[in-house]
């Protein structure tokens, strides 16, 4: 098996919203933000090698949207999906299994591309797009808090293109690969966990945006269901600390990978340190 962090670029969100009621003088510690109140996230896919399978876990915000709606997330870095992916040696059409945490339109993005003619399609020809049932169910038929991040064109086009799989169990998908829903920040959400000679990396998306977010009521105000999130949070952080896995960040900027330990005050950063430390068994401290 081989891992390489595909980073995508970032984007800037309102720190207030990621932070749901968590007051500024506490949050901005960690994460400081500009003179906007806006915070800058990444968004770091994964790719993962194993077997015959080249298994991309998310894909940022993509390319094809207008300039006007970009304008609201203050894009920045010099990342770019089809860049990253050309580092490590692959391209589009090298990418045989695409998943999707959820479909918000920073995870999802990439999957799609406008064509010439203003239609259209899908970003990997080669691939298998897996998404949970209940999330795509979720993002075809939106509620109104979350309609604005579940765009038309980057659903209808997996779904013409006959090469969307939907996922109805948790488990196994492929070798040293498993999956897992959760519910809170939207409907069938997949956390993704890799087997990697023994140890355990987690790709745990918006159930642990941010490092700081490890205190438990620290709850994005997108997420639609904050009290099953606070339930979800819990056992998900207290099975990391008993299991000793390790967390990949997709929207940290400054950290690819973590691991958690209890502190006085609850779940808190033990180490943190890059996926190829990871990949060696040498992380270095915080």
């Amino acid at each position: 098996m081989k891992l390489f962090p595909i980073p995508t670029g970032n984007f800037k969100l309102d720190g207030g919203a990621m932070f749901g009621v968590v007051p500024k003088t506490i949050w901005q510690k960690n994460h400081p933000a500009d003179e906007n109140n806006l915070i800058n996230l990444s968004m770091r896919s994964l790719l993962i090698v194993t077997g015959d399978h080249r298994v991309l876990i998310d894909t940022g915000i993509g390319e094809k949207q207008s300039e006007k709606f970009l304008s609201h997330y203050y894009l920045n870095g010099d990342d770019t999906l089809a860049s990253s992916l050309a580092k490590v040696g692959y391209s589009f059409d090298d990418i045989t299994d695409v998943i999707h945490t959820h479909l918000h339109f920073d995870h999802c993005g990439g999957s799609t591309k406008r064509n010439s003619d203003g239609s259209y399609s899908t970003t990997f020809k080669n691939a298998t797009y897996y998404v949970s049932e209940k999330q795509w169910n979720w993002a075809m038929n939106p509620n109104r808090k979350e309609a604005a991040s579940f765009l038309k064109e980057n659903l209808i086009p997996l779904q013409e293109s006959g090469q969307l799989k939907l996922l109805t169990e948790e488990g196994d998908l492929f070798p040293g690969v498993s999956v897992r829903f959760f519910n809170g920040h939207t409907d069938g959400q997949i956390v993704i966990y890799v087997n990697y000679s023994g140890n355990t990396l987690v790709f745990a998306a918006d159930l642990v945006p941010l490092s700081g977010m490890l205190h438990v009521p620290y709850i994005p105000s997108y997420d639609t269901r904050p009290l099953i999130t606070l339930e979800e949070k819990e056992q998900f952080l207290n099975e990391v600390v008993d299991q000793q896995q390790t967390i990949f960040m997709e929207h940290e900027v400054e950290t690819e990978c973590l691991t958690v330990k209890r502190g006085a005050k609850g779940f808190e950063v033990d180490l943190r340190f890059t996926l190829d430390e990871f990949l060696s068994f040498v992380p270095t401290g915080e």
